[in-house]
């Protein structure tokens, strides 16, 4: 009997000792296959017109079911979209809740931005992805729900920042140092990212950017290193120029390129040596007059392929490394490229 209770209490023993370290390690994620969302709402088939009037409606409200993690946890949701038959998903929306109120406006824009032509019906794939910051805990991705959905036109509104400087009275860009009148650059994906072109037509340029129209706020570069400061001082160019330039304002930098541009191809005479376009900066485009053969080409800047533009397309839109540009006709044209305001255009006027 005693050799009976002493094993009693050594067993005992172990078990709470095994209770209080499984306390101290606290939850363990599981990492291989965490379950994933299943949405609710849409259901599969169900189909959408989108009209301008009820541009501020609520389209629908997407729903879906918590994740199950393996512990107590608080993911962050993106809904994501693509045409069905593409893995090419997008995000449409962030949120911490388990439902987001799709705004009819919101949603034609962000199809409008990936091209989705207007006035036709699409096949679209949903689904939700939960994600924790800690990343060794994988994403956990739902299954896709397909929906048909018609956009109407409409022009889209980018976010913008400015580029207020002392350039701007001698490039035809308002008063010096106004960002009222200041050129804007653009965040296509809605990301805090902006990109846009920027004439500056003598030499030695100094200039900020501003994220509203006033001075309320704005960034330099204290140091010349290519890193934003709020406040900073001066950002200097020392050369006239047409400049790409590129904000990130995750990650608070900047970049500048200055920019010639020319049209090569098949339809120029040739793949290898540009015919160069004139910038008219009181249109604010590059422009050039030649013989096109009937053919295929594209823009590109500085007689490179570092940074080129063709359209896939076919809708006169551009698009960074984008399909060649078909010329069905052989003639004479004037070529003109708009890189003044996102989406970025091109027009081929026969003459």
């Amino acid at each position: 009997m005693k050799k009976l209770s002493l094993l009693s209490i050594l067993l005992a023993g172990l078990l709470v000792f095994s209770s209080c370290d499984k306390e101290e390690l606290g939850p363990v994620a599981n990492t291989s296959e965490p379950g994933a969302p299943a949405m609710t709402s849409p259901s599969s088939g169900e189909s959408f017109t989108l009209t301008e009037g009820e541009a501020d409606s609520v389209l629908t409200t997407i729903e879906w079911s918590k994740p199950d993690f393996g512990f107590p946890s608080a993911p962050t949701y993106s809904i994501e979209f693509t045409e069905t038959g593409s893995d090419g998903f997008v995000e449409f929306a962030q949120t911490q809740s388990t439902s987001y109120e799709v705004i009819t406006k919101d949603i034609n824009n962000a199809l409008i931005s990936e091209e989705f032509v207007t006035g036709q019906e699409h096949s679209i794939d949903l689904r939700i992805v939960a994600s924790l910051p800690d990343e060794s805990v994988g994403a956990a991705h739902s299954e896709p729900v397909t929906i048909s959905i018609t956009p109407y036109f409409a022009e889209v509104t980018y976010p913008e920042i400015y580029v207020p400087g002392g350039y701007q009275s001698a490039s035809n860009e308002g008063g010096d140092w106004d960002p009222g009148t200041a050129p804007a650059l653009y965040s296509v994906n809605d990301d805090d990212t902006y990109e846009g072109y920027v004439y500056m037509a003598n030499a030695n340029n100094q200039f900020k950017f501003t994220p509203e129209r006033n001075w309320d706020n704005d960034w330099g570069d204290t140091g010349a290193d290519g890193t934003l400061e709020s406040g900073g001082d001066n950002i200097a160019l020392s050369d006239a120029g047409y400049y790409k330039m590129n904000v990130d304002l995750n990650e608070m930098t900047y970049e500048t390129l200055k920019t010639t541009w020319g049209v090569v191809g098949d339809a120029t005479g040739s793949w290898d040596v540009d015919q160069d376009m004139t910038y008219d900066p009181q249109e604010k485009v590059w422009t050039i007059t030649l013989d096109l053969s009937a053919g295929e080409m594209k823009f590109r800047a500085n007689d490179a392929w570092n940074l080129d533009y063709g359209d896939d397309e076919g809708d006169g839109r551009l698009e960074q490394g984008g399909g060649n540009i078909a010329v069905d006709q052989a003639g004479n044209y004037t070529v003109i490229l708009d890189l003044s305001e996102a989406p970025y255009t091109y027009e081929l006027n026969q003459n």
